[in-house]
């Protein structure tokens, strides 16, 4: 029998409709690496998402589209290795479910066995027979709508998106739609929050907003963002929880002082 037999199992997606039933809000962390993953795995974090942001965050992209599936694979298993008591949802990157069914299920096959145990995808037009054959091959998926980051130019840019009636009625059929085939969760991004707070109430899957109001069912943010990593990345939906950047920066400062003036290493952190 395997030693792992009685260690925790991380939470399954059906704790995301229980919890909307409960009118318990869920919390979502994107992260990208192991380090972090452990020390989100002690925490009371609901879910962990891989996101394609890491070509931004990690890797210094300025947009989304550079990530590829051989990139979240080695980021999924990454945290899959630092987070195994979490709900651990991986992105499928640009283009990755748009080359056909066949090419679609292996970039979510590749993501599945680097450790995700669900997988989330933008948009739903053209790709409904995608989502369709995720979820009937038992592979959870989370929708997302609103502002696509894979879809920046097409939508000019990093742009609040449902503003006008015409606008928030094609988000909210986009959703519906999601949800008809079997999505479990919708991402809901950058969208006004009385749009927010409809798209809640017409839904009976969980919403995770991210800049669409206090009314979602949970809210997700980037790891480094909450942390206050970058002092300049100042979007009106990030809450600095952290001042990460200056404890940081403080800490580097101290280091560098202590080996310029000969009191790092000391005798105790040195070997006889």
């Amino acid at each position: 029998m395997s030693q792992h037999t009685n260690a925790p199992k991380p939470p399954t997606v059906q704790a995301f409709r229980q919890a909307k039933a409960k009118g318990q809000k869920l919390s979502v962390v994107t992260c990208y690496d192991a380090w972090s993953a452990k020390t989100l795995n002690a925490s009371d974090v609901d879910a962990l998402l891989v996101g394609d942001s890491v070509a931004m965050v990690l890797h210094g992209h300025p947009n989304t589209l550079a990530a590829t599936s051989e990139m979240m694979a080695l980021h999924t298993a990454a945290v899959a290795r630092g987070a195994p008591h979490k709900l651990l949802i991986g992105d499928m990157p640009f283009l990755s479910f748009r080359k056909g069914l066949g090419p679609a299920m292996e970039s979510a096959e590749l993501l599945m066995r680097a450790g995700a145990h669900a997988l989330k995808l933008e948009g739903v037009d053209g790709h409904e027979d995608v989502v369709d054959a995720l979820v009937k091959s038992g592979i959870p998926v989370m929708g997302h709508v609103g502002l696509t980051p894979q879809s920046l130019h097409g939508l000019g840019g990093f742009r609040v998106q449902g503003k006008d009636d015409a606008a928030a009625a094609e988000i909210l059929r986009q959703a519906k739609r999601l949800e008809e085939l079997g999505c479990f969760s919708i991402v809901l991004e950058c969208v006004p929050t009385a749009l927010g707070e409809r798209l809640t109430s017409a839904l009976s899957i969980p919403t995770i907003g991210i800049g669409a109001g206090p009314h979602c069912d949970g809210q997700v943010l980037v790891l480094h963002d909450l942390l206050g990593v970058d002092s300049s990345f100042r979007p009106r939906f990030v809450r600095r929880f952290a001042d990460f950047e200056g404890g940081l920066r403080e800490a580097v400062a101290t280091y560098s002082r202590a080996v310029r003036d000969g009191s790092f290493p000391n005798a105790e952190e040195s070997y006889a």
